[in-house]
C-alpha cells in the first residue's frame, strides 16, 4: 500500500490514541495530516510535535490561543471550532479520516468527509444510530468508503470477507456482559459511577464504558450493524460472551458459522481499517488456544440491562426514534457521571423521551438536528425532576 496521510477527530481520547499507536508502529505506511480534540488541548499539543501534523483543530475556541502558542512557531497550522474540521474535510492532503468524536458532534463532520469523498474509517455509533439511512445513502451516492473500527463490526466485515457473496442467516453480536454481569439487580441499582467504569475487558473511553455498563452499547451496535451491513433487526442477535475472545460471528443458510478472534485490543480493528485490504504487523498479544481453557456464551439479561430492549424497539420503530433515543442516553449518561441520577433512571429517562418524541419516517438532516435537540432538552428536563 502506498502512503495514506490521515485525518484522526478525536485523537486524545481512547480510539484516537490507539490509531497513533498504530502509527507510531508504521511510520512508512502512514501519515498525521489532522488532528483534533475539544477540551484536551496539552496532548493535542503533544500528539501534533511528535506526529509533525500539518494541520491541529481544537474545538474548545477559549484554548485556541494555548495551542496556537505552542504550535504555530512549529509550523503547524492551528483552526478552532468544529466548523474548521468540517472545513478540513476537503482537504486534497486527506486521504482518510479516523472518526473517533463522542456522541452526536461526530454526525457534522463525518458527513462532511463523506461529502468530500473521503474514505471512513468509522468510530463514533452514534453517527449511524441517528443518521443510519442518511449517512449510508449519502455514502452509496458520493461511493465513499465506510469501514468499521468498532471490534465487533470489523469482526463481522472481517467474517463477510470470506463469505463470497453469500447471503447471511444471521449476525451474532457478542457482548463482554460489562462490569455489572453477574451482579443482582438490587445491587446494579444502587451501584456508583464509578463502579461502573470498572470494565472487565476493554478500556474505554468513560462515556462508552457507562453505555457498556448499561448495554445501550450494544443496543447502538444492533443499530449500526442494521446500517453497515443491511441486514434487518431480527436477523441480528445479541450473545454476551465474557472473554471477549470472540468478536462476532456470521452465520450463513446452511448452519456454518464463521467466526473473528482476538484478544481485546482496539489497535487490531483500528488498524485493520487504516490498511484494508493489507493486513500489517502489530505489536501485540497474540491467541494461544492451549491457554484459554474455555469460551462460554449466555443470553443476554433484558430485564437487568433495559437498554437494550429500548435500542430493539427503536431500530424497529425507525425515523427519527433512534436519534431521540441517543439524545435522551446522551443526557442521562452525563447525569449519571455527575452522580445526578441512579443507574435505571437512565433506561427511564431514555423510554419517556421515546414516546415523547413526535415522529418522522424519513427525516432530512435537518430533521435529525432538531430532533436530537429537542430529545436532549427533553432528558435534561426530567433529570432535573430527578
Amino acid at each position: 500500500m502506498s502512503k495514506r496521510r490521515i485525518a484522526i477527530l478525536g485523537s486524545t481520547g481512547s480510539i484516537g490514541t490507539q490509531a497513533l499507536d498504530v502509527v507510531r508502529q508504521h511510520p512508512d505506511k502512514f501519515e498525521v495530516e489532522l488532528l483534533t480534540a475539544n477540551n484536551s488541548s496539552e496532548l493535542l499539543i503533544r500528539q501534533a510535535i511528535e506526529f509533525d501534523a500539518n494541520n491541529v483543530v481544537i474545538c474548545n475556541e477559549s484554548k485556541y490561543a494555548e495551542v496556537a502558542e505552542a504550535l504555530q512557531p512549529k509550523g503547524v497550522k492551528v483552526f478552532a471550532g468544529m466548523d474548521s474540521v468540517c472545513d478540513l474535510m476537503s482537504s486534497n492532503n486527506i486521504d482518510m479520516v479516523l472518526t473517533a468524536l463522542v456522541g452526536f458532534s461526530g454526525l457534522r463532520p463525518t458527513i462532511a468527509a463523506i461529502k468530500a469523498g473521503k474514505p471512513i474509517a468509522l468510530a463514533n455509533k452514534e453517527t449511524l444510530v441517528a443518521g443510519g439511512s442518511l449517512v449510508m445513502d449519502l455514502a452509496m451516492d458520493m461511493k465513499t468508503p465506510i469501514l468499521p473500527v468498532d471490534s465487533e463490526h470489523s469482526a463481522i466485515f472481517q467474517c463477510l470477507l470470506g463469505a463470497g457473496g453469500n447471503p447471511i442467516r444471521k449476525i451474532h453480536l457478542t457482548a463482554s456482559g460489562g462490569p455489572f454481569r453477574g451482579w443482582s439487580k438490587e445491587d446494579i441499582e444502587k451501584a456508583t459511577f464509578r463502579e461502573a467504569l470498572k470494565h472487565p475487558q476493554w478500556n474505554m473511553g468513560d462515556k462508552i464504558t457507562i453505555d457498556s455498563a448499561t448495554m445501550m452499547n450494544k443496543g447502538f451496535e444492533m443499530i449500526e450493524a442494521r446500517w453497515l451491513f443491511d441486514t434487518a433487526p431480527e436477523d441480528i442477535e445479541v450473545v454476551v460472551h465474557p472473554q471477549s475472545i470472540i468478536h462476532s460471528m456470521v452465520e450463513f443458510e446452511d448452519g456454518a458459522v464463521i467466526a473473528q478472534m482476538g484478544h481485546p485490543d482496539m489497535r487490531e480493528p483500528i488498524q485493520f481499517a487504516l490498511s484494508f485490504p493489507e493486513r500489517l504487523t502489530l505489536d501485540n498479544r497474540k491467541l494461544n488456544f492451549a491457554e484459554l481453557g474455555k469460551l462460554t456464551f449466555e443470553k443476554p439479561d433484558m430485564e437487568k440491562f433495559p437498554c437494550l430492549g429500548l435500542a430493539s424497539a427503536a431500530i424497529s420503530r425507525g425515523g427519527n426514534i433512534p436519534c431521540a433515543m441517543n439524545a435522551a442516553n446522551e443526557a442521562a449518561n452525563k447525569a449519571y457521571r455527575n452522580a445526578e441520577i441512579a443507574f435505571y433512571d437512565i433506561p427511564e429517562i431514555i423510554s419517556s423521551v421515546m414516546d415523547g418524541t413526535a415522529f418522522i419516517a424519513k427525516p432530512t438532516l435537518d430533521d435529525i438536528f432538531e430532533t436530537d435537540k429537542e430529545a436532549f432538552a427533553r432528558a435534561q428536563e426530567l433529570i432535573k425532576k430527578k
